[in-house]
């Protein structure tokens, strides 16, 4: 089992920047892809990040590429989304979420991740 707890969401304004967190536990981080997608109210969950564990590849979602970055340390068992140039429409639940051990597959589809975080709120208004 892997548990993923999220932190750092919060209320900003459209143009800031801010970094959320997700820290798993168990000892298999290492092999795990992990990625971030996000729901806003009355839409389906989107994927918006991801990083596999092999070479640290990175893939986005087109609204977000250029503005969001996601990062991992292994050692720390944690996943990052840096997100900047934040606007109204990135406003959504973001969930952590990651993949069974050594998985190669494709890294943008809810069904392909095995655990999943609680979500923290992010509010991007004036």
């Amino acid at each position: 089992q892997v548990q993923l707890v999220e932190s750092g969401g919060g209320l900003v304004q459209p143009g800031d920047s801010l970094r959320l967190s997700c820290a798993a536990s168990g000892r298999t981080f290492s092999s795990r892809s992990m990625a971030w997608f996000r729901q806003s109210p009355g839409k389906e969950r989107e994927f918006v990040a991801a990083i596999s564990w092999i070479l640290g590849n990175t893939v986005y979602a087109d609204s977000v590429k250029g503005r969001f970055t996601i990062s991992r340390d292994n050692a720390k068992n944690t996943v990052w989304l840096q997100m900047n140039r934040l606007k109204p429409e990135d406003t959504a639940v973001y969930y952590c979420a990651a993949t069974g051990t050594f998985y190669t597959g494709s890294l943008n589809k809810t069904e392909r991740y095995d655990y999943w975080g609680q979500g923290t709120q992010v509010t991007v208004s004036s």
